[in-house]
C-alpha cells in the first residue's frame, strides 16, 4: 500500500471515529454531561501522557511547556476544546445530534472568516460566495424555528477559535493535546472529587460497562488524533478537506435514522445551501473556478 493510500485510510479512520462518537456518548446518557466531560479530560490526560512516555517525547513536552510564547495559546486551546467537548456531549445526550452535525459542517467556513479577520488572509470570490450560501442556510433554519441554532454555532465557533489558537502556537498535535489536558485536568479532578465526596459521582454507582466507557473516553479522544496526525504527514490538506465532511455526515445520518430526530423540509433546504457552500468552497481554488471568476473580483 503506497504512502498516499495509507494516509487516506488514516484520515477516514480518524473522521469516521469522530462521526461515530454520538454512539459512545449516548451509551453514557444517564450520567450528567459535565461529569462525562471531566472524565474525558482526565483520562485523555492519562492516555496521552502514556503515549508520550512510550514514544519518548517527554523532553519535547517539557520544552514546549516552558516556552512563554506558547503558554497563552495552549491555555486558550485547553478551555476552548473543553467548551467544545462539553457542548457536543450535551447536544448528543439531549437529542441535538443533527444540530451538532450542522455545527461541524459550517465550522470550516467560520474558520475562513477568522482567517480573513484575524490573520488578514485574502479570500477568493468563490470562497466569499460559499460563505454567503452557508449564511443563507443558517438564516433559513433560524427563521423556520424562530431561534438561533446555538448548539451549532457554539460548536463551530469554539472549534474555529481552537483551530486559530493552534495555528498561532504551531505545536505538534499530540503534545498540544497533552498540554491542553494538563491545564484543565486539575479542574476535572477537583470536580470529580467533589462529586464523589458528596455522593453524586458516577464512579461506584454505574455498571461495569459504563465504568469502562468512562475510562475509555481518553482512548476515543486521542486515537483519532493520532490517526489524523499520520494522515496529515501523507496526504495533502485538500484531500483532508474533502474527507473531513465524513464526520458530520455520519452524525447527520445517525441523528435522522438511528435517533429519529426531526428532519423537516426546512432542514433539507438549509442543509442543501450549506452542502452547496461546502462543495463550492472545496473547488474554489481549482483552475476552472479561477477562470470563471468575475474579472472585477479576481481576488478580494
Amino acid at each position: 500500500m503506497n504512502r498516499e493510500v495509507t494516509g487516506i485510510w488514516y484520515a477516514v479512520a480518524a473522521y469516521a471515529s469522530w462521526g461515530l462518537l454520538p454512539l459512545y456518548w449516548k451509551a453514557l446518557q444517564q450520567i450528567p454531561s459535565g461529569e462525562i466531560l471531566a472524565h474525558r479530560i482526565l483520562w485523555s490526560f492519562v492516555f496521552v501522557s502514556m503515549i508520550l512516555f512510550l514514544m519518548k517525547r517527554w523532553k519535547s513536552f517539557k520544552e514546549v511547556l516552558f516556552q512563554p510564547s506558547v503558554r497563552l495559546g495552549i491555555f486558550a486551546s485547553g478551555f476552548l476544546i473543553s467548551a467544545n467537548w462539553f457542548t457536543y456531549i450535551w447536544a448528543v445526550n439531549n437529542n441535538h445530534v443533527i444540530e451538532a452535525s450542522l455545527g461541524y459542517y459550517i465550522n470550516p467556513l467560520l474558520s475562513f472568516c477568522l482567517g480573513m479577520l484575524v490573520l488578514k488572509e485574502r479570500l477568493h470570490f468563490w470562497q466569499l460566495v460559499s460563505i454567503a450560501l452557508a449564511a443563507i442556510g443558517v438564516i433559513i433554519i433560524t427563521v423556520e424555528f424562530g431561534k438561533i441554532p446555538w448548539v451549532a454555532f457554539s460548536l463551530a465557533l469554539t472549534f474555529a477559535f481552537y483551530g486559530l489558537a493552534k495555528k498561532l502556537t504551531k505545536v505538534d498535535s499530540m503534545i498540544s493535546l497533552a498540554l491542553e489536558t494538563t491545564i484543565v485536568a486539575p479542574l476535572a479532578i477537583l470536580y470529580l472529587s467533589f462529586l464523589q465526596w458528596n455522593g453524586s459521582g458516577a464512579l461506584g454507582t454505574v455498571t461495569m460497562g459504563e465504568h469502562f466507557l468512562l475510562f475509555g473516553a481518553g482512548i476515543v479522544t486521542a486515537l483519532p488524533l493520532l490517526w489524523f496526525a499520520q494522515a496529515a504527514k501523507r496526504i495533502s490538506l485538500t484531500t483532508i478537506g474533502f474527507i473531513q465532511y465524513l464526520s458530520p455526515s455520519i452524525g447527520l445520518l445517525l441523528g435522522i435514522f438511528l435517533y429519529k430526530e426531526p428532519f423537516t423540509t426546512a432542514h433539507i433546504i438549509s442543509f442543501s445551501f450549506i452542502w452547496a457552500a461546502l462543495l463550492l468552497y472545496s473547488i474554489s481554488s481549482t483552475k476552472f473556478m479561477v477562470q470563471i471568476t468575475p474579472k472585477f473580483q479576481r481576488k478580494l
